[in-house]
């Protein structure tokens, strides 16, 4: 089972992001996981992603929106795949990291599960209950449409904090294993 991950990252927070959803996916067998930076430029080997079975989204959320490259990336797949439903029925969920606790992270969600929607595609929600704020815990910021994690203004090595990364590996593992159970 193949699983994308597409994302975008200025300052290194959402690819360490990513980088633990990948270890998510990774924890649960058969499950390939392949890692997509979206560029200045928004162009992706759309082939294949179409290949994978599932395909995770992430994005730094800028006042209170994706970031410019990932909506770039969203407007390369208008005739080459949206046109045609080519990801139809195709598992997907994201992912988010603004600097603020909130920083309208939920904005950045919506639009990823929208375009999601958009392709006919199956959204995985992150199916924790909010944790009580500790830096340890999961879902601390009390997020359930996907993952939602808040760096401090410090360098990727020291934050994200640890909860947050696992909860981001929760999304993966999770993703991983809806896709296998409804590839039967």
């Amino acid at each position: 089972m193949k699983i994308a991950i597409v994302f975008e990252s200025n300052y290194g927070h959402t690819v360490k992001v990513a980088e633990a959803v990948a270890t998510g996916v990774r924890s649960v067998a058969g499950a390939e996981v392949t890692l997509f930076k979206v560029g200045d430029d928004g162009v992706l080997d759309l082939e294949a992603l179409t290949a994978s079975d599932a395909i995770i989204f992430g994005s730094p959320t800028y006042n209170g929106a994706l970031g410019w490259r990932m909506k770039r990336f969203f407007e390369t797949t208008t005739r080459p795949v949206w046109t045609q439903l080519k990801w139809a029925g195709k598992v997907s969920a994201g992912f988010t990291n603004s600097g603020a606790l909130s920083g309208d992270k939920l904005g950045t969600l919506v639009s990823l599960a929208m375009f999601a929607a958009q392709h006919g595609m199956v959204w995985v929600n992150l199916d924790l209950l909010p944790g009580k704020g500790g830096s340890e815990e999961l879902n601390r910021l009390g997020f359930w449409l996907g993952a939602a994690t808040q760096s401090d203004e410090a360098p990727p090595e020291v934050t994200p904090p640890t909860g947050d990364l696992k909860t981001a590996e929760h999304l993966g593992r999770r993703v991983a294993e809806v896709t296998a159970r409804l590839a039967g």
